[in-house]
């Protein structure tokens, strides 16, 4: 379990982060959400340890990320969106780098490559930037680690490498894993992800799982505009609308007209979630 308890974070006198206190649970595969700027990378790296919190606190099974402790760093992987060519052969890159990991499965990692069509005997810095952030990728899920951390991992992956991702995520991570990816590209991840966590700039608009959002939230794909949506988008053949669920009616969360009607409502949704 991941405790974050009135986390502030300021980039000299320019405040990202203000009094963020949530958990993140074992076994679920968080989204994270949000505009340019707002913070999801530097949360990222205050989770993982790679900066310091000036105020609250960040607690992973009792451990502080900064302190950097083997015992915590040995069951964590963060994933930075920008990865680093390396002038060596992907499978052996892995084996060495792996050794940092004692979950790390040098089977799994060869076998993730070749779902991902990925030559393991290819220098790194001669790959394409899509077969390196796929080299990468298979890395982090053979790390056998419980807290996993990816900063838009499909940017730059093509259609096939998305589904190979989405899979593999699914395939290869641990069931008591915490798993938190920021990304922009809802659409990639949207049948994985939940719960859904919104920043906004210094604040956390949303953090809610799926079942709850749809409790409160009904998404109608019709042909008829409601004057009481919340949001609205003309799509071909009809409307995607987002309207309070008055009726407790069941429908199928759209991330990508939730994130807009939670930026365009901001106190009216957090006050809506904001018992759960």
């Amino acid at each position: 379990m991941i405790k974050i308890q009135n986390l502030a974070f300021s980039y000299g006198k320019t405040e990202v982060l203000r009094n963020i206190t949530m958990d993140l649970e074992p076994g679920r595969i968080y989204g994270l959400l949000g505009e340019n700027g707002v913070g999801k990378t530097t949360l990222l790296t205050l989770l993982c340890g790679l900066k310091k919190t000036q105020d609250g606190t960040i607690s992973a099974d009792g451990h502080d990320p900064y302190k950097r402790e083997p015992a915590l760093l040995q069951d964590q992987y963060y994933l930075p969106d920008e990865v680093a060519p390396v002038n060596d052969r992907a499978l052996a890159w892995g084996k060495a780098t792996g050794k940092f990991w004692p979950r790390f499965s040098p089977d799994t990692f060869s076998k993730i490559l070749q779902e991902f069509e990925v030559d393991p005997q290819q220098k790194m810095n001669a790959m394409s930037a899509g077969q390196l952030k796929k080299t990468y990728i298979a890395f982090a899920l053979a790390s056998g680690v419980r807290y996993l951390y990816l900063d838009e991992p499909t940017n730059g992956l093509d259609i096939p490498s998305k589904a190979q991702f989405r899979s593999a995520l699914m395939k290869y991570t641990r069931e008591d894993a915490t798993i938190v990816i920021s990304t922009h590209q809802v659409r990639d991840l949207e049948n994985i992800i939940d719960p859904i966590i919104i920043l906004d700039r210094r604040d956390v608009l949303l953090n809610a799982t799926l079942e709850q959002i749809a409790d409160k939230l009904y998404f109608d794909y019709g042909t008829t505009l409601h004057p009481e949506a919340l949001y609205s988008e003309q799509l071909p053949g009809g409307f995607i609308q987002v309207l309070p669920n008055t009726e407790k009616a069941d429908s199928k969360v759209n991330i990508e007209a939730l994130f807009n009607t939670v930026h365009k409502h901001k106190e009216l949704v957090k006050n809506l979630f904001s018992h759960e």
